[in-house]
């Protein structure tokens, strides 16, 4: 494991800079976060949904002196704006592209950075920087060694539930803090609690590991014949994949003839068994 703290640049996420008298309700009403009682210099996991209760975007929501920056995948910053624009009606708020840098730094160390706020998803994954600049004795690598990083936590990302694909307690966003799900309303929010409250939940996303080559995205996961789940994203010895909670359980699992095992990390693992009844 790393112990000395890495610098790393997320050329994958860019900024979108909400403001104006309206900013809390308007965003409160539309994203999985409560961002009512948000404070400056703060990050907040959240999703924005469709009104069906899949993923659209992943967002972290950081708290600024006069309104927030949304934290959100690069390639899917313009179309963002262009759906909150359509939901801002008559709302007094501003909604604008913000060209700082997001960055992560890991593992987190015990000290206040200017400009840096802990992940609000796992403690282990460090802090994020939006336009900070990293310690000196911090080491430079590429968003590569981020992914490892989270990788390696169990965490997963945006490459692992696309756009309209998945449900986000599928990708863990209830146990990664987020969903609050004593907020209210917001777009999906039916769909979303009716699935925690009745533990209709059959697949969630977990870390698997194997000897050799990856096997590629995309692949099924079986147990014997039975179909246990897809692999999502790899990197060598471990990947991400979907895995059936019902079907993992004290059996050989194979993904293309590899053998594959579902690895456990602490946060996850009470939640990797099937639902009773």
């Amino acid at each position: 494991m790393t112990t000395a703290q890495v610098h790393a640049s997320l050329k994958s996420r860019a900024l979108v800079r909400l403001s104006g008298p309206d900013w809390r309700s308007f965003l409160q009403g539309l994203i999985t976060q409560d961002v009512e009682t948000l404070a400056p210099g703060e990050a907040r996991f959240a999703a924005l949904l469709t009104p069906q209760g899949r993923l659209l975007y992943d967002l972290f929501v950081v708290g600024t002196d006069d309104g927030c920056l949304l934290d959100v995948a690069a390639e899917h910053r313009a179309a963002l704006i262009q759906r909150l624009t359509l939901y801002r009606l008559r709302a007094k708020v501003e909604i604008s592209p913000d060209e700082a840098e997001v960055a992560a730094l890991f593992p987190a160390r015990h000290e206040d950075l200017a400009g840096w706020t802990p992940d609000p998803r796992l403690p282990a994954l460090g802090l994020r920087g939006y336009g900070a600049k990293p310690p000196a004795e911090a080491e430079t690598a590429d968003e590569g060694a981020y992914d490892a990083w989270r990788l390696l936590h169990g965490v997963p990302g945006p490459a692992d539930w696309g756009v309209e694909k998945t449900y986000p307690i599928e990708a863990n966003f209830d146990l990664l803090r987020g969903i609050d799900f004593k907020k209210g309303c917001f777009v999906g929010q039916e769909t979303t609690s009716r699935m925690k409250r009745r533990g209709q939940i059959k697949s969630r996303m977990a870390p698997i590991a194997f000897q050799g080559d990856p096997p590629p995205a995309g692949a099924e996961i079986l147990a014997g014949e039975r179909r246990a789940g897809e692999v999502l994203t790899t990197t060598p010895g471990r990947a991400m994949a979907l895995v059936r909670l019902d079907r993992i359980e004290g059996v050989e699992l194979t993904a293309q003839g590899v053998l594959v095992h579902v690895e456990r990390p602490a946060w996850l693992a009470s939640d990797l068994k099937p639902a009773a009844g």
